[in-house]
């Protein structure tokens, strides 16, 4: 929670700096040049589950093929599409489809007036963000069910940092009571570097088997928690990588930001590339 606090105070947040860090248009080139090919993505309007007029925005990725496929949900973290951040999710995305898998990148930030990294400011609003996030999450899972090509018995969903937190929620048996009531949830969830106490306990019912990544470095919010993560229901596994801190999979210069360690780590992105593949095929109801 000091973690919190500190961001409070900060004048300006993580992703702000993030983006002055690296200038986004090179930054952006340089992850566009390593991604696999894949076909282009679709802008997508999400209906919402709340009461309201909101619609969220989202960028669809089709694998090449027809037939039904299983699909990803991508959440991004605390800053929005920040350039950094929507560059990592846009790799992710053309990772996937490339290995055959249906992927939307979902934007909660944008619609709601909150881009910028000003949720990264305060724990009221971050705890607001894990609230309704959860609310996008399934309502993005119900979005996939309706398209005619995606199989909808195997959804997945990725988040990063804040949308990793989303990811925890998600994945307990009780939100899925609540968010899809006689239905099926998520197939498997995958939290990036959240903040473990999202979860609200060590000791987990879990409805989608869970796996979370995280860095040994990363002192913003320190995975030890969720090293002692046990579940009752579905599987939790969970993963750190020596060496990496916060935000290990985004292009950015590694450096200290209000004292808190962050920064890319290829051999962590690389492996956490893999370790989710690994994941997908292995909790996918069915082969592809």
């Amino acid at each position: 929670m000091h973690i919190l606090r500190d961001i409070r105070k900060a004048p300006h947040t993580l992703f702000t700096w993030l983006r002055a860090a690296v200038p986004a248009a090179l930054l952006a080139a340089t992850v566009l040049a390593q991604a696999p090919a894949a076909q282009a993505a679709t802008q997508v309007s999400i209906p919402s589950g709340a009461k309201s007029s909101l619609a969220l925005n989202g960028r669809l990725h089709r694998p090449s093929g027809s037939g039904r496929a299983p699909a990803v949900i991508l959440m991004h973290g605390c800053g929005g599409w920040q350039p950094p951040v929507l560059a990592a999710l846009e790799d992710y995305a053309r990772f996937l489809s490339s290995n055959g898998m249906v992927v939307l990148n979902l934007d909660s930030f944008g619609p709601r007036g909150n881009s910028g990294g000003r949720v990264c400011n305060s724990y009221q609003r971050l705890a607001a963000a894990r609230d309704y996030r959860t609310q996008d999450a399934y309502d993005a899972l119900n979005y996939l069910k309706s398209q005619p090509f995606v199989d909808p018995d195997n959804v997945f969903l990725i988040g990063q940092s804040n949308g990793g937190s989303v990811g925890l929620i998600a994945a307990k048996a009780s939100t899925e009571r609540r968010y899809a009531p006689g239905r099926a949830g998520f197939r498997g969830v995958v939290a990036l570097y959240p903040w473990c106490g999202a979860a609200g306990s060590v000791s987990l019912n879990l409805a989608a088997p869970l796996l979370v990544l995280g860095g040994e470095r990363d002192d913003w919010v320190p995975p030890r928690d969720c090293k002692r993560f046990s579940s009752r229901g579905a599987s939790v596994h969970v993963k750190t990588y020596s060496g990496a801190a916060h935000s290990f999979d985004l292009r950015i210069p590694v450096q200290r930001y209000l004292g808190k360690l962050v920064g890319f780590n290829q051999p962590a992105a690389t492996q956490a590339r893999r370790e989710i593949l690994s994941f997908i095929k292995t909790h996918a109801t069915r082969r592809f």
